[in-house]
């Protein structure tokens, strides 16, 4: 029998969208957030409390959550995302307000714990933990199955001109570098007169090429996307029962993999530890184990 698991492409299901909307104050990217469905709102900000937002949040069946209740904590934040992911329930979007603020405490934080110490903030010290958090945001991300808007303000860009100077080139998002990157859509809004729009940075999509523009509405998002994708309800994933766990660690030890190995199945996983595999993946793990012993 073949191991070879490749499979028909036309049958994997396609994806709700996981995108970064970037731009400057008061542009409309948390009232275009706020029009998806059934939205879980994390305000980092404290900005979205007003009347109109909170109206407008409660018209599309969401609820809020803001720093009172964690969202400047990074724990929070991830066992939100965890549960979001791995329990049964009726929200359908996702939306951090702002990727910026809570990255820009992080960083803030540990400056802080770094000057407390007598440690000077060398190499990039004070962004390693923010630099982390945004990792397993990601990684969070990519198993939750729902629609996930990270909202960023906007920061100079820099580059280097025909002389050879450093010089101002343009605008991208005040967050992680990497995190446009790493998500399939980066949207940054302006406002022309009385016109809100937003134009394609980044894409890995047909239907949103780059440079292109169109409203800063959600019907015309979905239309673009497929509304029935994004408005599809969510599906939980069941994570790794306990006994998977210590018959997956029981065998390691047994076999002596090396952590190059296992690591390798935690990346793969989208996971940080084999508590966070799924009831599939540990199973498949564990049957690959077991076929090592009877070699």
């Amino acid at each position: 029998m073949s191991s070879l698991k490749g499979k028909d492409p036309k049958k994997t299901e396609p994806s709700k969208p996981k995108m970064l909307v970037s731009g400057i104050y008061k542009v409309g990217k948390t009232w275009f957030s706020l029009g998806f469905p059934d939205v879980y709102f994390l305000d980092v900000e404290k900005g979205a409390d007003r009347d109109h937002y909170t109206d407008r949040l409660k018209a599309n069946k969401g609820v809020y959550l803001g720093p009172e209740d964690g969202t400047l904590d990074p724990d929070f934040i991830i066992g939100q995302m965890k549960a979001l992911s791995t329990e049964k329930h009726r929200y359908k979007t996702l939306v951090i307000d702002s990727a910026t603020k809570i990255f820009n405490h992080l960083i803030a934080r540990e400056q802080e714990r770094l000057a407390e110490s007598g440690r000077k903030d060398e190499f990039g010290a004070s962004k390693k933990p923010a630099i982390a958090f945004f990792r397993r945001l990601v990684m969070w991300t990519t198993r939750l199955d729902m629609n996930v808007i990270f909202i960023a303000h906007e920061k100079a860009e820099y580059g280097v001109d025909s002389k050879g100077d450093r010089t101002e080139i343009g605008k991208t998002a005040d967050v992680w570098e990497k995190l446009p990157y790493e998500l399939d859509l980066w949207l940054h809004a302006t406002k022309r007169g009385p016109q809100r729009l937003l134009t394609v940075r980044g894409s890995r999509l047909l239907g949103f090429p780059e440079g292109d523009s169109f409203e800063m509405e959600y019907a015309e998002f979905a239309k673009r996307w497929g509304k029935d994708i994004i408005e599809k309800s969510s599906t939980p994933i069941t994570l790794a029962t306990a006994e998977q766990v210590a018959e997956i660690n029981r065998l390691v030890e047994l076999l002596k993999i090396d952590s190059a190995t296992t690591e390798r199945w935690l990346e793969k996983a989208n996971a940080e530890t084999f508590a966070e595999f799924n009831t599939s993946q540990a199973a498949k793990v564990i049957d690959s184990l077991n076929a090592k012993l009877k070699k």
